[in-house]
């Protein structure tokens, strides 16, 4: 009765809108059965593609891969057998702004064996729970869309609950190289020392096929694992993770120093975390953190330097109250990231209070810190020498990093960044003679030293970073100039490795180069900062000669350090190829960063780490933007 009642025209406009919610509920329901069908039949010629950065390939997006065997003869590296990716699953990629989280757990433990069951299991779960559909790597990493910088709230806080993003195309694999083949064969070789002798340990002693202990903590092994996720190593990494889950105990009564624990134990168990979702690695990172608190109690809260993780003590070192500058600056990408995972504020309350503390002070040169500074007073000390080496080298870096990291909003940080290189340039740069490199020096009490540091060659990839980040292009200038010295520090050593100091000439001799060596420095202990620099100059520039100039490390690293039993040794003199003097020691960075870089430095996949999405650690462990550009 009441729809006679009703004149034609509202009866038109009700028969109207009842058809079209009948046509949205099929084309809605079609849209939710099946996501990928519309895409797959889309030729891959009108996907739209990514903006090219100039000068490198466009690559696949930041999803990690087992390794493809390049056209290379197998019989060059008869220990190395690379495994075979599985076909990726035919899915869309999420817009720029991403974030790696770790999955649900039910969808991690299906997954991180079966790459090929990744989309067909995540979606058969999406379908049964009613959620969102997620894109997910190959071991089960779900990527979902950028959150708020704040630390999110405890109470509204889910790693394991993924969520929708717009996505598309994944393009084809970037093929593994010979030269990226060649190193990971070296990292087998070195892993293999590592496994037979030193397993558990802190660092392999390669010639006496033995190990050594700082912490007793594993550390290379922890070094290690996202490098082997990298390096696409499934088995290496399975090995290690069981170890990690069965025998690494943070309860024990032992000493371990604040950075070092944290640059390579914190950072490495949240990286691989990120890397591979298992949250096995970010409980044991909670673990660690929560034992490493202890060092702020101080008066002035400036960290002490040593920390008993079983006990809950914290002490500075025995002959002194200060703490390096360097080593209380450079904790912060890893706590400020375990604060954003977990909610719980104290880590990143605690690191920044450190910073905030130390932009304040006075006795600076320009931008130019000191090397040591008081843990009660929380004053500077040793006042006038300044140093881009040891003690203060990654308080620079981290500068430019936290930006970074914090979404480029932090301006404390890029002021007294931007203010400490123009110290660099007023205070520390010179030329050399004769072939006028560009090096950066030392300044004590007014006076000038050539002296440089190997670590200094962190600074070259650092400014290259802040360049790419739209900082001024005079800091790319100055990367160029300062990564040739670098690849001198090498290519002028007999050797072709570089010493741990050099001094350069700054006055011209005949028959001189413009490096000398004193024989207390002339050690190489496997450093990467030369090669960091080099993977940041290529990635950044698409010039072939960095990826050369990598390459000839290298080969001098398989020349003079390589032992046949397994492993890597750090070496006494790069002066003389006919007896180096191996020191019988490989360094957890070796596995941890250097051949990492290395790895990195030979991809032209400009999205295995891609530097829009991840920032490095001073450890080569890679944290998640925050808010990526």
């Amino acid at each position: 009765k009441k729809w006679k009642q009703l004149s034609r025209l509202q009866r038109s406009v009700i028969i109207f809108l009842f058809a079209f919610l009948v046509v949205c509920g099929v084309i809605s329901y079609t849209s939710m059965e099946e996501p990928w069908k519309s895409l797959t039949s889309k030729p891959l010629d009108d996907q739209k593609p990514e903006p090219e950065i100039p000068g490198l390939k466009l690559a696949n997006p930041a999803v990690l891969p087992a390794p493809q065997k390049a056209d290379t003869n197998p019989g060059d590296y008869p220990e190395l057998s690379p495994q075979k990716p599985p076909k990726p699953p035919h899915i869309r990629r999420g817009p720029s702004n991403l974030q790696i989280k770790a999955p649900r757990r039910d969808v991690w433990l299906k997954t991180r064996h079966d790459p090929s069951r990744v989309t067909e299991e995540l979606v058969q779960a999406d379908k049964e729970e009613k959620t969102e559909k997620s894109v997910i790597s190959w071991r089960g990493a779900v990527i979902e869309p950028d959150q708020s910088t704040e630390p999110p709230s405890p109470k509204t806080k889910d790693l394991e609950k993924p969520s929708s993003v717009e996505a598309e195309d994944l393009k084809e694999p970037v093929p593994i190289n010979e030269r990226q083949l060649a190193v990971i064969e070296a990292f087998r070789h070195a892993w293999k020392g590592y496994k037979d002798f030193a397993w558990g340990h802190d660092e392999l002693k390669p010639l006496s096929k033995s190990y050594s202990e700082w912490f007793g903590l594993g550390l290379t092994l922890i070094d290690a694992l996202d490098t082997m996720w990298i390096l696409g190593l499934k088995e290496e990494f399975e090995e290690a993770r069981k170890w990690v889950a069965n025998d690494l105990v943070f309860d024990k009564n032992v000493d371990v120093n604040l950075f070092e624990s944290t640059i390579r134990i914190l950072g490495g168990l949240l990286s691989t975390y990120h890397l591979s979702g298992d949250s096995l690695f970010l409980e044991k990172a909670k673990d660690i953190g929560n034992r490493l608190m202890p060092a702020f109690k101080t008066p002035s809260k400036i960290p002490y330097s040593d920390v008993n993780i079983g006990r809950g003590t914290a002490h500075p070192p025995r002959w002194t109250s200060d703490s390096t500058v360097a080593e209380v600056t450079s904790i912060q990408l890893e706590f400020r990231e375990l604060t954003r995972l977990t909610g719980d504020e104290k880590f990143q309350k605690a690191v920044d209070e450190v910073m905030k503390h130390v932009h304040t002070l006075s006795g600076k040169n320009d931008g130019l810190v000191p090397m040591f500074i008081n843990t009660n007073s929380g004053q500077f000390t040793h006042l006038g020498v300044y140093t881009l080496g040891a003690r203060a080298d990654s308080y620079y870096e981290y500068l430019l990093k936290q930006w970074i990291q914090g979404g480029k909003k932090e301006n404390e940080l890029l002021e007294d960044y931007m203010r400490a290189i123009e110290g660099v340039k007023k205070h520390l740069l010179q030329r050399s003679q004769p072939r006028k490199l560009t090096f950066v020096g030392e300044l004590a009490h007014g006076h000038f030293s050539a002296k440089m540091d190997h670590l200094v060659c962190f600074l070259p990839g650092t400014l290259a970073l802040g360049a790419h980040n739209g900082l001024t292009a005079d800091h790319m200038k100055l990367a160029e100039a300062l990564i040739k010295t670098c690849y001198q520090m090498y290519s002028q050593v007999e050797t072709g490795l570089s010493p741990e100091i050099v001094h350069f000439n700054l006055h011209a001799q005949k028959g001189q180069k413009d490096v000398e060596i004193k024989p207390a420095d002339r050690h190489n202990l496997l450093r990467p900062e030369t090669v960091e620099s080099l993977f940041y100059m290529y990635r950044f520039t698409g010039d072939k000669k960095y990826q050369d100039w990598g390459w000839e490390i290298l080969q001098n690293f398989n020349k003079y350090t390589r032992v046949p039993t397994g492993g890597y040794t750090s070496i006494n003199n790069v002066q003389n190829p006919s007896n180096p003097e191996p020191r019988d020691k490989m360094e957890s960075f070796f596995l941890g960063e250097t051949l990492k870089y290395m790895f990195l430095l030979f991809s032209d996949d400009i999205d295995l780490i891609n530097l829009d999405k991840y920032v490095f650690n001073t450890e080569a462990h890679p944290l998640p933007i925050w808010v990526p550009a």
